[in-house]
């Protein structure tokens, strides 16, 4: 039976590995949806998307400033509190936060 720090390493290889599609993948995505977009004559709007008379940027749900930027573009204020499952991740996976401040 693998040991917890094999296992560990092999999560963190997995997750890289993870990224690195995603990251090939992510302009194809990007262009077949604004593909499907135009075709269907749909906006942002109608996607739920700010417009900008919400939130102001850089602000997490809190209304603190946000302090860190998730790999999706979550916000964090990193105040007290439940984390949220991507700083969760990243801690777990042995990564430090440092790499995520905005």
């Amino acid at each position: 039976m693998a040991t917890y720090s094999e296992l560990m390493a092999q999560a963190q290889n997995l997750m890289a590995q993870a990224e690195q599609a995603r990251k090939n993948e992510i302009s194809s995505v990007i262009a077949d949806i604004k593909a499907k977009m135009k075709q269907f004559g749909i906006t942002a709007a109608d996607l739920g998307a700010s417009t900008g008379g919400g939130k102001k940027a850089g602000k997490s749900k809190s209304g603190a400033p946000a302090k860190y930027r998730g790999p999706n573009g979550e916000l964090w204020a990193g105040g007290p509190g439940r984390k949220p499952e991507w700083v969760r991740t990243v801690i777990a996976s042995g990564k430090s936060l440092d790499s995520y401040l905005i």
